[in-house]
């Protein structure tokens, strides 16, 4: 049988384990109330703009944007990719990191060149060991973040579209809330901005100065920003639900494995007892 002290000092450890992870289930649990609540406020000025935009695209058949229509004939795409500033999430950085990396390795293989912008400690070391391009990165900023930082990432997003003629598009990479137990990463068109003109208007007697194409270029910071944003805290809210659950099962985990250890060392202790019982017993047979 195994060593008595073995197997409490087992148990203790995973005992030890076990308050770690509780504790990091309810910090999770608190950090994510917080975060779905800035998710549910930043929608309706998202919202807000894009409907601005399509009126403004679908209001004239002849609309034109150098932010709209695609460079077929253009090589380099950016990729922003927002992971989390730490581990212990179950599968929230590996899978929206994979969904990256595979259109890395399919914007190569059409003899393209990808450049990244990593958002998140996890996405900055997992770039950092690649051979790719990085324009700028960004870590432990998802708790904190507000519209203002994500302007400062739109501009330069914007202006780097603009002076990089071989840019073709910006895209962006990040994890969608759908329940506690659901997250799932996405990839969106951020620019060329697809679909707008195919909206129908809802105020066709607006009229827009000095040109319809001036008032939608700039909208497009407030737009990228808004999107970035949005991509930011949808990911934190994902993050502290992937984790809450992750340390939830990892708690479960532990109880169970402290119940088998109990179990273990109570038939351990029954058997040493039971085999001193023997040796005392024997002992006074042979004395008599």
């Amino acid at each position: 049988m195994p060593n008595l002290k073995d197997i409490k000092r087992r148990i203790h450890s995973v005992e030890s384990t076990m308050q770690i992870t509780k504790a990091m289930e309810l910090v999770a649990s608190s950090k994510f109330r917080h975060a779905k609540e800035r998710a549910e406020t930043a929608q309706p000025f998202f919202n807000a703009t894009y409907g601005l935009m399509a009126d403004i695209a679908a209001e004239d058949p002849y609309f034109n944007s150098v932010f709209v229509h695609k460079r077929s004939d253009k090589t380099a795409v950016l990729l922003i990719v927002i992971a989390g500033d730490r581990g212990l999430a179950g599968g929230f950085n590996s899978n929206v990191l994979k969904m990256a990396q595979a259109r890395i390795d399919e914007v190569k293989a059409q003899g393209g060149n990808p450049v990244v912008m990593p958002i998140g400690q996890k996405a900055v070391d997992y770039f950092a060991r690649r051979d790719v391009k990085v324009l700028k990165t960004y870590d432990h900023i998802a708790e904190h973040a507000n519209i203002y930082l994500a302007m400062e990432m739109a501009e330069l997003v914007l202006d780097t579209y603009r002076r990089h003629e071989s840019l073709q598009s910006v895209e962006l990479f990040y994890t969608d809330y759908i329940s506690p137990i659901m997250q799932e990463a996405h990839q969106i068109s951020v620019i060329p901005l697809k679909n707008l003109a195919d909206s129908q208007p809802k105020n066709r007697a607006v009229e827009y100065e000095p040109s319809p194409e001036v008032v939608f270029d700039q909208l497009v910071p407030q737009y990228v920003a808004g999107l970035i944003y949005c991509g930011i805290v949808e990911s934190f809210a994902s993050e502290q639900a992937a984790r809450r659950t992750a340390m939830e099962n990892a708690t479960d985990n532990a109880e169970e494995m402290i119940d088998n250890l109990s179990l273990l060392y109570n038939r351990a202790r029954q058997s040493a007892i039971t085999q001193e019982l023997t040796e005392i017993v024997g002992g006074a047979n042979a004395q008599g």
